[in-house]
């Protein structure tokens, strides 16, 4: 695996804007990332002690190559991640075997907090639903997981994207980075 600097003309791919899964922010020009593959759905498997079996795929993530701070919420707490309206979104739910249960798309509107919200409260809506994966539709990225919120977020008037658990979790960077 080869990491590059973001808009370096020699890099591989212009990157600038491509969603970093570390840090939960979009690259920046001079930055050192690296395009990786990541199976999101292994951690939460592991921990929920099931097999996803062939749902258990592996995808591209960009990250940084060298250690980050971390999650970054540029727009604070209440906001999610690479959330920029009209960006289309694959909202991805499984059930409690790390099955794809189902799924739907989204176009992130004006506000988009209220959307994302609008978009998993439909998806925990459904008894079956576990965890919901939001990916860019463009590419197939994933960008971040959200898990069932426990009975007393559900029953909030105003739902927020701390009541539903972003996962913030980093991938496990690779040995050649």
């Amino acid at each position: 695996m080869r990491s590059f600097v973001v808009s370096d003309p020699s890099a591989p791919l212009d990157a600038e804007g491509s969603p970093l899964r570390c840090c939960l922010r979009s690259a920046r020009a001079g930055e050192h990332i690296a395009l990786v593959s990541y199976a999101p759905l292994r951690r939460w498997a592991t921990a929920q002690q099931v097999d996803p079996g062939a749902y258990d795929e592996v995808g591209p993530v960009f990250l940084h190559a060298d250690p980050c701070s971390g999650p970054e919420r540029p727009g604070g707490a209440e906001t999610y991640p690479h959330a920029r309206p009209g960006a289309l979104r694959t909202l991805r739910r499984y059930d409690a075997r790390g099955v794809i249960h189902s799924g739907a798309l989204l176009e992130i509107p004006a506000d988009a907090t209220a959307g994302l919200d609008s978009g998993l409260d439909d998806a925990f809506a459904d008894p079956a639903v576990e965890l919901v994966h939001v990916r860019a539709l463009e590419y197939g990225c994933f960008l971040f997981a959200v898990e069932r919120p426990a009975p007393e977020e559900m029953s909030r008037s105003l739902p927020s994207p701390s009541g539903h658990g972003t996962d913030i979790h980093e991938p496990e960077r690779p040995e050649e980075l």
